[in-house]
């Protein structure tokens, strides 16, 4: 009897994330079925975590790319613009929830100076304003590190503005919670692996780009607009960046409705790449809310190939019907 020697487990992977422990990013990790029981990796910065996926230290790494409240976030954006190698394949939800915390022992009425970072004290400054109309703000790097700063006594704070998952790894009292001045913040976060080929349509889908300009001209983003509305297709995020090399010089980050396989977004990515001097594919991948595309029933699938097999035919001498 021949015995086989046991298969050899599967190699752990690995996920960048912007730490430490606690933090929206890694609300947003958690979401992720294949990272569960995997290595997680605590990054400093976007630009580190997208260093750590182009140089082999991490497979995926998960950063966030837009905001309800303060739209794109554009460290992320002008990374991905000027990395390559780059691809998202996913999109995560995360709301976005704020507690006041403290060191045991401090009560509300105690508090008199908050550590926050300036996002997250501004969307909470109503709360702020109205419960502890004479505190002062002390600005931190992160929210985690707003708290983590009381913690440790680095910052000279009675309390910090932090996301709820903090009372799980550190020893913090709650003395408010749901602060944040608009209920429905949420943050959309992407994870971004190599280059790879995206994943099959499922109907529910997104696609992002970064499209540049061809030259400063008038109706010159009309013309890129007119590639996806002659398609029918929707746009979800259009958000202008510099490009840095001249005053008045662009690049557009586009989110769009659907996937890179379906007729109409690829005949779109034909005409930008026609038009564009550069067209970067960031990848086409489920809508995390899963809602279902639409469009109208003149931009289907059947129509695009109708159409092309109609031009065949002309080109080819056949009788038209």
């Amino acid at each position: 009897m021949t015995i086989e020697p046991d298969a050899a487990p599967p190699a752990r992977r690995t996920y960048s994330f912007l730490g430490p422990a606690g933090t929206f990013t890694e609300a947003a990790l958690a979401q992720v079925p294949e990272a569960r029981d995997q290595t997680w990796r605590p990054v400093r910065n976007v630009g580190e975590a997208l260093a750590d996926v182009v140089e082999g230290r991490s497979d995926a790494a998960m950063i966030a790319i837009e905001n309800s409240v303060d739209g794109g976030v554009s460290t992320t954006q002008d990374a991905l613009a000027t990395v390559p190698g780059l691809r998202i394949v996913g999109e995560y939800l995360v709301p976005v929830e704020f507690v006041l915390v403290a060191k045991p022992g401090i009560a509300l009425e105690d508090v008199s100076v908050i550590a926050a970072h300036p996002v997250a004290y501004a969307q909470c400054l109503n709360w702020l304003t109205e419960r502890l109309p004479a505190h002062a703000h002390i600005p931190a790097a992160s929210n985690v590190a707003a708290a983590v700063g009381i913690v440790e006594g680095v910052i000279d704070a009675d309390a910090a503005i932090a996301p709820p998952g903090i009372r799980n790894v550190y020893d913090l009292d709650l003395l408010a919670e749901k602060i944040g001045d608009n209920p429905n913040a949420v943050t959309r976060f992407v994870l971004v692996s190599r280059t790879t080929a995206p994943p099959a349509p499922t109907g529910a889908d997104k696609t992002s780009l970064i499209v540049e300009l061809p030259e400063d001209h008038p109706g010159a983003l009309l013309e890129l607009l007119e590639q996806f509305a002659t398609r029918g297709i929707n746009l979800s995020l259009l958000a202008s960046r510099p490009i840095g090399d001249a005053l008045g010089r662009y690049r557009f980050v586009i989110d769009a409705d659907g996937h890179i396989s379906d007729e109409r977004m690829a005949d779109a990515l034909l005409g930008l790449r026609r038009f564009s001097p550069r067209v970067l594919f960031l990848g086409s991948y489920p809508r995390a809310d899963r809602a279902i595309n639409r469009y109208p029933e003149r931009y289907s699938d059947d129509v695009f190939v109708e159409a092309r097999d109609w031009l065949r035919g002309l080109m080819s001498g056949e009788p038209e019907d």
